[in-house]
């Protein structure tokens, strides 16, 4: 699971739409309506949220934007709460480049012209639901595309 902080316009079209699934993914989780991913770390930042359904709706309305303003249809139904505003979440500026630095890797191979687009970002925008904070990767960041 693979829960982006970094703005959903720097995702390709494959990207934008596995975000939107993964956000719906976490919606259920959060809600309880699942058995698998419940003590997943991403989804701690959600669960830890005064109002974790709102973030999660917040969240997923920033990706249901983003899709319609590139003429893709994603349900909005499907967001429990989607809320126009939300408080928002610290997260650290370390997490945004290390997240970046995974889809650009991603994007190299499989979208070029979306890579090369993004290369020409002079600093990294979070994802509306996040405020960054100087600091390292997250704590709970363990993905296999971490170095020492």
């Amino acid at each position: 699971m693979r829960i982006w902080s970094i703005s959903p316009r720097y995702l390709d079209w494959m990207g934008l739409g596995a975000q939107w699934r993964e956000g719906l993914l976490a919606q259920k989780v959060i809600q309880g309506a699942t058995r698998g991913w419940r003590n997943h770390p991403q989804l701690n930042r959600f669960k830890e949220h005064p109002k974790p359904l709102s973030a999660a709706g917040y969240y997923l309305r920033v990706i249901q934007l983003e899709a319609e303003r590139r003429g893709y249809r994603y349900e909005q139904s499907k967001i429990l709460y989607p809320v126009e505003s939300v408080e928002k979440i610290l997260l650290s500026t370390g997490q945004l480049e290390y997240e970046f630095k995974i889809l650009q890797e991603r994007l190299e191979r499989r979208a070029p012209s979306k890579y090369l687009e993004n290369m020409e970002e002079k600093s990294i925008t979070a994802h509306p639901l996040f405020t960054p904070r100087s600091g390292p990767p997250e704590k709970w960041e363990k993905s296999y595309w971490r170095t020492a």
